[in-house]
């Protein structure tokens, strides 16, 4: 360690993250005094940009919060406002949009799993490097990413940003003969995920773990997707419509992203890691039987195994797409129509980063008059600002690329999400005697 008064570590633009924000980590006499995500991205406004719009086009807003997770935004759009019209939705309908969001899970999981963090592991700075040196590794992630690409594609009409998604269903349902061709290319990929597991479960992982309060959606019975309760792994449930009761957003002054806490108990973890210990009972026997091969045993508290638990899930996510498209019928018609009625909906779903909350008030015209969304990863940064500081609290002996690195490493642990602000570009290490 250099022992001066003050110590910079700047880090201008850091590999594999995305957004704009900063981390200061100051010590004192050797320990770690505090840790800050500093998120200077400029906020977004999209719940003002929602006041005053038709409910109708709020899939098609919402989507644009994020290019790698839109179709959780839409669902927990479509949950909310036809939570607040009284709508139900036929099961065959909450089936292809369980199909759809598996989608999005297979192709978010792959793109973290092999772009953006399996380098930490391997030594490359990039998957540049990466793909170099062991190019069917990256060649196999990416045929995983396609897969799930191409149920978006015909499900929602296109890989980015869904078109075909609607309040109360779809604008149309795809054949059997569609579906039949993904079923295809699922079957290989599932080749890929089960391999993807057996390789990410062979890394070298910190030892390291941590004691946040779990965070996800339970719905007995199945794996949480597109639905389910809010559950902690220490006893708290409560209704979607009750989240902002539980759940409570803070502005912090280094940052321009809300903090989240459970009110009454504190900072909290959302995400796979939440998801697997609330509810691998409900995987599939083979991604059960995947998970035991690797090592997990009924919970995970170390960041850095996350990455083995999102390859099981994407196990799963390929199966269940694969049984969705076995018991498929069309639904006819490809959705409902939603009556306005005054008053407040309620949504979530499990984002691949995990829960994602909407809360929309409408008026009897069927505009919307407030909106509410809550990101996991900005729930998450409590977490991992604590997560950062336990971490490198015994690493304080590393010269400055090798502590950058590490907490670099550390931050991609939890697959922030682009658009919520919650990635960063420069990091600042202030060491004080």
């Amino acid at each position: 360690m250099t022992h001066r008064l003050d110590r910079s570590l700047q880090v201008s633009a850091l590999s594999r993250v995305e957004g704009e924000g900063a981390m200061r980590l100051v010590t004192a006499g050797g320990r770690v005094e505090s840790v800050a995500l500093e998120i200077y991205e400029p906020p977004r406004f999209f719940e003002a940009l929602l006041r005053g719009r038709t409910m109708g086009e709020v899939t098609d807003i919402t989507a644009r919060i994020c290019g790698i997770c839109p179709v959780a935004y839409q669902m927990s759009a479509c949950h909310a406002m036809e939570d607040a019209c009284g709508t139900n939705i036929p099961v065959p309908i909450q089936d292809l949009r369980r199909l759809l969001y598996c989608g999005e899970w297979i192709s978010s999981h792959a793109l973290h799993i092999y772009l953006l963090h399996a380098p930490d592991f391997l030594g490359y700075d990039s998957v540049v490097e990466l793909a170099q040196a062991h190019r069917p590794l990256v060649e196999r992630g990416l045929r995983l990413k396609k897969a799930g690409n191409a149920i978006l594609q015909t499900v929602g009409g296109r890989a980015i940003h869904p078109v075909n998604v609607r309040l109360g269903g779809f604008y149309r349902s795809p054949s059997r003969a569609e579906l039949q061709e993904l079923a295809v290319t699922l079957r290989s990929a599932l080749d890929d995920a089960l391999a993807t597991v057996r390789w990410v479960a062979g890394f070298d992982f910190p030892d390291f773990a941590h004691e946040h309060e779990y965070l996800a959606l339970v719905s007995p019975g199945c794996y949480a997707i597109e639905s389910g309760v809010p559950t902690t792994d220490r006893g708290l449930s409560f209704p979607v419509r009750d989240f902002e009761s539980h759940v409570i957003e803070e502005q912090v002054p280094h940052s321009t992203a809300l903090h989240a806490r459970l009110a009454g108990r504190g900072r909290y973890l959302t995400g796979p890691l939440a998801r697997y210990s609330l509810s691998q009972q409900w995987l599939s026997p083979l991604a059960r039987m995947a998970a035991a091969q690797a090592g997990l045993g009924e919970t995970c508290r170390n960041p850095f195994r996350s990455i083995v638990v999102r390859a099981v899930e994407t196990v799963y996510a390929v199966e269940e797409a694969l049984r969705l498209i076995d018991g498929y019928v069309p639904p006819q018609p490809a959705h409902v129509d939603l009556i306005p009625l005054s008053g407040k909906g309620f949504g979530a779903t499990e984002a691949p980063r995990g829960t994602l909350f909407h809360r929309y008030e409408i008026s009897a015209s069927g505009d919307i008059v407030s909106a509410r969304i809550t990101p996991p990863t900005s729930q998450n940064q409590a977490a991992i600002e604590d997560d950062l500081r336990l971490f490198a609290g015994p690493r304080l002996e590393l010269d400055d690329h090798e502590l950058a690195h590490a907490c670099e490493s550390a931050i991609r642990c939890y697959d922030p999400c682009i658009s919520c602000a919650t990635h960063f570009l420069e990091l600042t290490v202030e060491r004080r005697l």
